[in-house]
């Protein structure tokens, strides 16, 4: 990349594209995208996107299919206020309008659904929680950020990510398509859909392999899913079986100063030894009536299972994590119509899992802490029980209020198979029952200008019960009960609609978070962390004439803590004011598209600007951000036979993936997962 792009990439990212919402000669858009299209997360039901109270963005499936993804953050990080770190393999750190947050805080923070049900029961959730999806064969994807609506509750604290299956067609149709790209890249995609009468059927695969661009982190990764619709006069069901499986090996951080800048370094793995295995399965089905007087209601029961077995190489010790879990629960709504416009939805969530954890350590004993033998075997069973209401009440034709509040219980009663004591570093309570209650209220307003434009404010709060890692995989120095429930308030402002032919949604918003528990890089525990986070997000699409459009988002956000802790290292203080580490102030993903050949063929240039980041909490290290380039081409030749392409990083650019600092010996030491250079893909896909 020049010096010129990576100097001015902060400022341009939201300039260009504030600049599209400036009168123009531009062609004019048939329709208002932004405003006309559905979402269903906003209620579980079709709603117009200009009438949900707050941000929502969506990535349909022609998106999806255009990107190809390696991995989900290249699809959900065209979304504003997004920032997945892609870590080795499937793996994966996430930031929605936060940090970049890790352990029980990046586990528990975002929500990650597929049609409305998480992927992982509260409690159990997982960092990498989007390998379980199957966002390749996904209808579209849709966010929303910041606290949810009254109808998600755990998890959902910065945001939501819920991947939609693809509905099944009536007509018959089919498609395959085959890739294949650098060190032994191999990815098959399958979908067929077909139907008669009332029943329709989809089923779609994803087999992907991949030898690594370093050394020993080669992955191969099958997902597969099953939908069945049927709609009758009154009723419709959807049934859902989606299930997937990793085998990764992993590679570990490269150290030293911008190590991924180094050649010789940027393509080893210091940790040839770690792996991932992991497996996950779930059964949803969906009931929908409608009854007589207008209303109708929803059930939704299902089941899941999910196993891994990883090495958890970036501790001391590599020692061997084996955790699992599986659930059952039911959704219910009633959704009453009332005269003058109003809705009122009434709704319980009720679920049981039951889970353990094992943790042993093969290896020798290392600094007197990290002791040779076992630290963790427990089991923990877990009741969520959460009625809720959401409402709209329509104030006029142009301005309704939305109102909603959830009630959510959680009981975890754990207990320890290992004996009670302390042994190293690692701390086995004794068996426990730990409940917690929280009540989450939103408040949202919305209000129609005029045919191209609509405001809306939204207050909410989101909360979570801890994790249960936090809560029973102790340390020394903790103390069992400590961990309370983290709380996030938010309010929000923003604008949607169309201005001279160019579709936007533009968010401001302002959060404090409390109970913030995380490990700093010490690997010391913070039970009462609070920061504050406030920014502004945009999101446009703008056609431009003969062919072309421009479209992305940007974002300028500021991620800070609010109290003070001191630190034997100054690479792990914290000052109340700094910026939290890993939390880039801007980003941008802003892309060129081209449609040819009478709507056969697309083309995408791609930019995606990540801001510079303190690498710790102390501020000791900053990792200058990146700019990087992405070519995608995709060309018909017939009805039934399609050639597409991909080169990522055209420019060759040597950037990390995440960046941080760890605290080993007293001394801070800058890591690095190294991004990949520039590597070309090609592929075909078969229509029938």
């Amino acid at each position: 990349m020049s010096s010129k792009l990576r100097t001015y990439g902060q400022p341009v990212a939201i300039g260009f594209l504030v600049s599209l919402l400036l009168p123009t000669t531009m062609a004019t858009a048939d329709e208002p995208v932004l405003m006309d299209e559905l979402v269903v997360t906003s209620t579980g039901e079709g709603t117009r996107r200009a009438t949900h109270p707050g941000n929502i963005s969506k990535i349909d499936d022609q998106d999806i299919e255009l990107v190809g993804p390696d991995h989900p953050s290249e699809v959900v990080n065209r979304a504003p206020g997004v920032f997945v770190q892609h870590g080795s393999g499937q793996e994966h750190l996430t930031a929605i309008r936060s940090p970049v947050l890790t352990g029980g805080a990046g586990a528990g923070s975002f929500l990650y659904l597929e049609d409305g049900i998480p992927f992982r029961a509260p409690g159990f959730a997982n960092v990498n929680g989007l390998f379980d999806s199957i966002i390749e064969a996904a209808g579209s994807v849709e966010i929303v950020r910041g606290p949810a609506s009254a109808r998600f509750g755990s998890n959902a604290v910065h945001g939501l990510i819920n991947v939609l299956s693809a509905a099944p067609t009536l007509e018959s149709e089919g498609e395959l398509r085959v890739r294949v790209g650098p060190h032994g890249l191999r990815n098959v995609f399958g979908t067929a859909s077909g139907g008669e009468g009332n029943h329709a059927a989809r089923a779609s695969f994803v087999l992907s392999e991949d030898d690594g661009y370093r050394a020993n982190s080669g992955f191969g990764q099958q997902k597969v899913q099953l939908r069945y619709d049927y709609r009758g006069a009154q009723d419709y069901v959807r049934a859902t079986l989606s299930g997937q499986n990793l085998n990764q090996e992993t590679a570990g951080f490269v150290e030293g100063n911008d190590a991924y800048r180094v050649d010789a370094l940027r393509k080893t793995n210091p940790n040839p030894e770690a792996f991932r295995d992991a497996w996950s399965s779930r059964l949803a089905v969906r009931w929908e009536r409608d009854l007589a007087d207008g209303n109708s209601f929803a059930i939704t029961p299902y089941a899941r299972v999910n196993d891994m077995d990883f090495l958890q190489h970036f501790l001391p010790g590599d020692p061997l994590e084996e955790n699992s879990h599986w659930s059952t629960g039911i959704q219910s709504a009633y959704f009453m119509n009332l005269s003058g416009g109003h809705q009122l939805i009434l709704g319980t969530d009720v679920e049981y899992t039951q889970g353990s954890l094992r943790e042993f350590q093969s290896g020798p004993t290392l600094f007197g802490a990290f002791v040779q033998g076992l630290h963790y075997d427990y089991d923990v069973e877990a009741l969520v029980a959460a009625p809720y209401f959401h409402s709209v009440w329509s104030l006029s034709d142009a301005t309704k209020v939305t109102a909603g509040a959830r009630v959510e219980y959680t009981r975890y009663d754990y207990t320890n198979n290992a004996p009670d004591n302390t042994v190293g570093r690692f701390q086995r309570t004794p068996d426990r029952i730990d409940e917690f209650f929280d009540v989450t209220p939103k408040l949202g307003v919305t209000h129609m200008f005029n045919d191209t434009i609509t405001g809306f404010a939204n207050l909410a709060r989101g909360a979570r019960a801890p994790q249960t890692t936090d809560l029973y995989r102790l340390q020394d120095n903790q103390l069992p009960g400590q961990v309370e429930s983290e709380r996030t308030d938010s309010v929000e402002l923003g604008a949607r609609g169309t201005v001279h032919g160019v579709s936007y949604e533009l968010a401001s918003y302002y959060m404090e978070k409390s109970n913030f528990f995380f490990r700093d890089s010490a690997r010391l525990n913070v039970p009462n962390g609070e920061t504050e986070h406030y920014g502004i997000e945009l999101e446009a699409f703008a056609p431009l004439g003969a062919g072309f459009d421009l479209s992305g988002s940007a974002t300028y956000a500021v991620h800070k803590y609010t109290f003070d802790r001191a630190a034997a290292n100054a690479s792990s203080q914290i000052t109340s004011g700094d910026d939290i580490d890993t939390a880039p102030r801007t980003l941008a993903n802003i892309r060129l598209g081209y449609t040819f050949h009478e709507g056969k063929g697309r083309a995408e240039l791609e930019w995606v600007h990540v801001g510079d980041y303190a690498m710790d909490s102390g501020h000791t290290s900053t990792y200058d951000g990146h700019d990087l380039l992405n070519l995608r081409t995709q060309y018909d030749l017939t009805d039934a036979f399609g050639l597409f392409g991909t080169i990522t990083n055209l420019a060759d650019t040597r950037f990390a993936d995440r960046a941080d600092i760890i605290v080993r010996g007293g001394n801070a030491i800058e890591r690095f997962f190294p991004g990949e250079g520039r590597a070309v893909q090609l592929g075909a896909s078969v229509r029938f």
